[in-house]
């Protein structure tokens, strides 16, 4: 389990990271009971682990700020004895999720059978195109109602919601969109069409070109990509052409012209 098990109290002196620690590796024992039993009583808990029943409460009340087990009532069959029956806690579905999972295997093994039986990297292409346009729905909206130099910043909020710890940040040409995490990264490690699909989706939302500059799965610390500034729709209509210079003209100016417009981009 993610750091979500009586462990002797630390000693006068301890450093107050080995205290830090050994807490919480007792509410990893604590929620892994519960995982291996099913919901527990706090006396069933002290007795399986060894504790008493104080520092059972006291871990499973952090437990339960932080939604990894919740309290219930404990079921009780037969004749219900005297007084109300003690409360049984039990995972959540957040505390379900902090202990190892096979989803990634799964999706691995479902995109590789996709691969398999129906058309290769196209079809995993495909299924990729579709799913980011579904997930793109949830975004569309707040994106489209920014405005345009707010855009990437609505894009970064929406993924950040579905927990790619996005940020979007000015470039000297542009944008950057980072994303500090990926849900999905050891699955486009194998199936790069993920980050492919996203990136395209990316573009349809934000109405312009954008280039995929680094990504998690490719070994690198964020996903970037880059947005470019957004050409100005009103630009006034360009000057009518002067006449083409002579050719002796146009030699002996040449060298001055490229010049002059030294370290820009073309227009």
């Amino acid at each position: 389990m993610k750091n979500v098990g009586e462990v002797r109290e630390a000693p006068m002196g301890a450093p107050q990271e080995d205290v830090a620690t050994g807490e919480r590796s007792t509410r990893n024992r604590v929620a892994r009971s519960i995982l291996d039993h099913g919901p527990s009583t706090v006396a069933e808990l002290a007795g399986r682990l060894g504790l008493t029943h104080a520092a059972v409460r006291r871990h499973l009340d952090a437990l339960v700020a932080d939604d990894v087990v919740q309290p219930r009532e404990q079921r009780v069959y037969g004749a219900r004895t005297r007084g109300r029956p003690a409360k049984a806690f039990a995972l959540t579905d957040c505390g379900r999720d902090a202990f190892d999972q096979s989803y990634d295997k799964l999706a691995m093994d479902a995109l590789s059978w996709i691969a398999a039986r129906e058309g290769g990297d196209e079809a995993v292409l495909a299924f990729a195109r579709a799913r980011f346009a579904e997930q793109a729905a949830n975004y569309r909206a707040a994106v489209e109602a920014a405005d345009p130099e707010k855009r990437a910043e609505a894009l970064a909020k929406g993924l950040s919601a579905d927990g790619y710890a996005a940020t979007a940040r000015s470039a000297p040409v542009g944008e950057q969109l980072c994303q500090h995490h990926c849900p999905v990264v050891h699955v486009a490690e194998k199936f790069p069409q993920l980050c492919e699909a996203e990136t395209e989706i990316f573009s349809q939302l934000l109405g312009t070109h954008v280039q995929r500059l680094a990504t998690i799965a490719h070994g690198d610390g964020v996903c970037t990509t880059f947005i470019p500034k957004a050409s100005h729709a009103s630009a006034p209509p360009a000057p009518p052409a002067p006449p083409a210079p002579q050719l002796s003209t146009t030699l002996s100016t040449a060298h001055k012209a490229s010049a002059s417009t030294a370290g820009r981009n073309p227009a």
